[in-house]
């Protein structure tokens, strides 16, 4: 049962109030959904930010963090999406330009 799941999550989405501290870091627990059916964008899935029994009693709305896409499977868990090049992300820039500041705790 081996797969390789895609993802990207937007970092400005994530909420400060569900980090917590753990014995080798800074954690964040998150959800990940993988459908039976393709979405519009050829993915197969949100990544969310795990929500406590009470904010799914309540029906909190979700925090959306991305998609994901497996891009591998061995055939016996999941099935893999369609590759479109067209619908593929462009490739990241190298980290050789000058850092970010941002607010994030990590």
């Amino acid at each position: 049962m081996a797969s390789i799941i895609k993802t990207s999550i937007n970092l400005n989405n994530i909420p400060k109030d569900k980090i917590y501290v753990g014995k080798k870091g800074k954690y964040l627990p998150i959800t990940i959904t993988l459908n039976d059916e393709l979405d519009q964008f050829g993915n197969q899935g949100p990544v969310v930010v795990e929500q406590t029994k009470e904010e799914r009693e309540t029906k909190t709305e979700k925090t959306y963090l991305g998609n994901v896409k497996v891009v591998w499977t061995n055939g016996t868990n999941v099935e893999v999406a369609p590759r479109d090049e067209a619908q593929s992300a462009p490739a990241m820039p190298q980290a050789q330009a000058a850092p970010v500041e941002d607010d994030l705790p990590f």
